[in-house]
């Protein structure tokens, strides 16, 4: 692996840094599901058994928020767990890179921005190989327009924008605190039961809503929902609140990264 890396680092930068993020998401993928059956497709299993877990319980109770439909709750719940997994998965995984990768980094000069972004990356592949050809499915049955497959690549883009930027800052914050695992545990819990995954808006207290705006996952959801289950035209305000989010949480990231980053060698 090493002697792959040096040799990776030969020609520009830009075509190095591509090179060397393809190695490390081929090794973190096939890490992470050798001698596995399902591979991949793994990332799909997770939310269609929770989707049905949720459907039990909740699916006639909640079905009169969503036009009297349990179909309609199922898939609102899909598309809520599938945003809701892809952040945590992606950004837990990218809040052990750097240290993860500590000895490495200390035999062969890298740019250490590639480790947190190998995660992400490592899961958009997870993501278009598993919920995305079923979400997309959905889309197409349920609006009929072409055009709605195609505008989920924004809320999508966003939310990988939202992923990068967390996990550039917790991947940074963990190099110099070793018990954040067991808090971010609970950042993520607390960003799944506040964001409407398996109930709806309507029933969450005007006082608590707006603390819940502070959540950068609901716009998110609630784009994926309107272009996929709604029928109507892509809600462009929806997306843009969206791509506002992410572009704050990347830039944020990035620069708490950065501006950390001389201090990590030290630490690892």
């Amino acid at each position: 692996m090493t002697i792959t890396l040096k040799a990776s680092l030969q020609g520009s930068s830009s075509r190095r840094y591509l090179e060397l993020l393809q190695i490390l998401v081929e090794r973190n993928l096939k890490g992470r599901y050798r001698g596995s059956f399902l591979g991949v497709y793994w990332s799909l299993l997770n939310p269609l058994i929770m989707t049905g877990l949720y459907a039990a319980i909740f699916g006639t109770a909640f079905a009169q928020y969503y036009d009297n439909s349990t179909f309609n709750y199922i898939l609102a719940a899909f598309t809520g767990l599938i945003v809701i997994n892809f952040f945590s998965s992606s950004t837990s995984q990218a809040l052990a890179s750097v240290v993860g990768n500590g000895s490495l980094l200390n035999k062969v000069r890298l740019p250490i921005t590639i480790f947190p972004v190998s995660m992400i990356v490592a899961n958009i592949f997870q993501f278009l190989m598993g919920p995305l050809p079923l979400l997309a499915i959905f889309t197409l049955i349920i609006s009929k327009n072409p055009l709605n497959v195609i505008a989920l690549i924004c809320p999508l883009i966003a939310l990988s924008f939202v992923c990068t930027g967390v996990g550039f800052f917790v991947s940074a914050l963990y190099v110099f605190f070793r018990d954040l695992p067991y808090f971010y545990e609970l950042v993520c819990f607390v960003l799944w039961i506040s964001s409407p995954v398996f109930y709806p808006a309507e029933i969450v207290p005007s006082s608590v809503k707006s603390f819940l705006l502070l959540n950068p996952l609901i716009p998110i959801i609630e784009s994926i929902r309107q272009i996929s289950l709604s029928g109507a035209l892509p809600d462009v305000t929806l997306i843009l609140h969206s791509f506002f989010n992410g572009f704050i949480l990347l830039m944020l990231g990035w620069m708490c990264f950065r501006s950390w980053q001389k201090n990590f060698m030290d630490l690892l």
